[in-house]
């Protein structure tokens, strides 16, 4: 059961990573296919939230664990002292992509110890897959 609970703590967190580090990076963002792709990414993220936040009950009594302030501050500074001199969709790409590739591993780690359960382990699969192809997306972009 304790599996079950850190897989989808994980997973909460790094979605909301995701949506930190894109809410932070949007505005810098001039291209509109660029802006469009990453509200898309953002909504994502915020539908993975959801959907463990719908089943997280049955595993915990206690809410899914999120980013604390200090993550968000640190996360929002080091993109701000990141893209001070470069903004671009390249630079932004760049970074959003690093954070994306972390996503990917620790969700490759939770599938590869296949000690969750069905419920948990689509979630898990549909954020890395999601993942992989945000990864495809932000290449096209540096």
């Amino acid at each position: 059961m304790s599996e079950n609970i850190n897989a989808l703590d994980e997973i909460h967190k790094g979605a909301c990573m995701g949506c930190d580090a894109i809410s932070f990076v949007l505005e810098k963002v001039e291209d509109e296919t660029f802006k469009s792709e990453l509200e898309s990414e953002f909504n994502f993220y915020k539908s993975i939230e959801t959907k463990i936040d719908k089943i997280y009950s049955k595993y915990d009594d206690g809410e899914p664990h999120e980013t604390g302030i200090m993550n968000k501050a640190m996360t929002w500074s080091g993109i701000e002292m990141k893209t001070m001199n470069d903004h671009s969709n390249s630079k932004i790409a760049e970074l959003l992509l690093q954070g994306v590739n972390m996503g990917i591993i620790e969700g490759r780690r939770i599938l590869n110890k296949k000690k969750i359960n069905n419920e948990v382990s689509k979630i898990v699969s549909e954020y890395v897959e999601t993942q992989e192809k945000f990864m495809e997306t932000l290449k096209s972009y540096l």
